[in-house]
């Protein structure tokens, strides 16, 4: 889209948050679950959309662009986000990067009308930073695959129409490149779901395991076709994710930073308010600094990626950055709204929780210095 339509986009995304999704907050949290007539808005709004190419109906957003929107929803709880956050990013990105042409035209334009929800499963109970030792397996049989194992914490598997599922196809074959990516439909026989996680933060996101008992899929459901290219693919999915979540932490940070100001400015100790107090301004622009350099990462390594350049390591250290940053932030906002910031009738103390998932999911803190640092040994080694 040209930049005016983008920017009219935009601006619709900020009135629909402030005017729909913040006044909701409390009432999501409550029911631990979104409403579904703003999921419907979101459906209309073309959100699911946004990382959809236009030849396949979706608004083909650019990483850039993708980032400003993304950037834009978080201003509202994290939990908004989680509807359109699988089908945006890792659940239909597999396809959109490498599936085949008919793979693309049977599912990306239902992706983009949120017609059909994707979901990513990846994580396992013994397979989580270390991906390339997953252990569900997917044995061929004829023009079939037959897949067993469990997937867990896999957000967004009781709305899902369709899994990307990675599954070991060549048992014999130790780490990543025995693992092939497989379309799965959701309603496809053997899926059972186990009970929605009850978990620290993020309530309305829903998480469960995916318990896949004989589950018999197509082989032609092997994402571009060929078997063993499913730790790559994802791999490059995620370098993209990285990026999508250094934009949730950016939008945090400027719902937070805009919390924790207004309280310093209305609070009255000794006299005066706290936000003339000196050691208040040290916290408040250390949330400051923190924020702005998020944003100029964050913008250079999303401009790097949409002219094709390869960032996978520049892609680890927004994420690493961003979540370490964003999880500062909140614990700074708290410490600002003090004995009150601890209490649950303020919304600090929920983004508090929430953010904290931002330094595990998509990739840990400490996943994230072992890709740089190895990125930049291999450099130096082949200088």
């Amino acid at each position: 889209m040209d930049a005016e339509t983008f920017e009219l986009f935009r601006n619709t995304v900020r009135r629909f948050v402030d005017e729909r999704l913040i006044p909701a907050e409390d009432a999501v949290e409550e029911a631990d679950a979104v409403p579904a007539d703003i999921i419907a808005q979101m459906r209309e709004l073309g959100l699911f959309g946004i990382s959809i190419p236009e030849s396949y109906d979706g608004l083909g957003c650019t990483m850039a662009e993708e980032a400003a929107i993304i950037r834009e929803l978080t201003r509202a709880s994290i939990v908004f986000r989680s509807v359109i956050g699988t089908t945006v990013g890792i659940g239909s990105q597999g396809i959109v990067m490498d599936g085949t042409e008919e793979q693309k035209r049977e599912w990306l334009p239902k992706f983009a009308t949120g017609e059909a929800i994707a979901s990513f499963g990846l994580t396992e109970p013994e397979a989580g930073s270390d991906a390339g030792s997953l252990r569900t397996l997917a044995i061929a049989d004829g023009d079939n695959y037959r897949i067993t194992g469990t997937k867990r914490y896999i957000t967004n598997a009781p709305r899902a129409s369709v899994f990307t599922l990675m599954a070991r196809t060549a048992p014999d074959v130790k780490g990543a490149a025995g693992i092939s990516a497989f379309i799965l439909p959701a309603d496809t026989p053997g899926i059972s779901l186990g009970k929605p996680d009850k978990k620290m933060g993020q309530k309305g996101a829903v998480t469960t395991d995916v318990i896949l008992d004989d589950v018999v899929i197509p082989a032609k459901n092997i994402i571009g076709g060929v078997p063993g290219r499913g730790f790559k693919t994802a791999m490059k999915v995620l370098d993209r994710g990285r990026i999508h979540i250094g934009a949730v932490a950016l939008g945090m940070c400027d719902r937070l930073i805009g919390m924790a100001l207004t309280y310093a400015l209305e609070r009255k100790q000794f006299g005066g308010r706290i936000a003339n107090f000196q050691l208040v301004q040290a916290m408040l622009a250390d949330m400051k600094v923190d924020m702005l350099t998020t944003e100029a990462l964050m913008q250079s390594v999303a401009a790097k990626f949409d002219a094709g350049e390869s960032v996978s390591l520049e892609c680890a250290a927004l994420k690493y950055h961003a979540s370490e940053a964003v999880g500062r932030i909140a614990d700074r906002a708290v410490q600002i709204f003090g004995g009150a910031g601890y209490m649950a009738e303020y919304k600090v103390e929920r983004f508090y929780r929430d953010v904290r998932l931002l330094r595990i999911y998509e990739g840990t803190s400490q996943i994230q210095q072992t890709i740089i640092a190895k990125q930049m040994i291999r450099h130096a080694e082949t200088a």
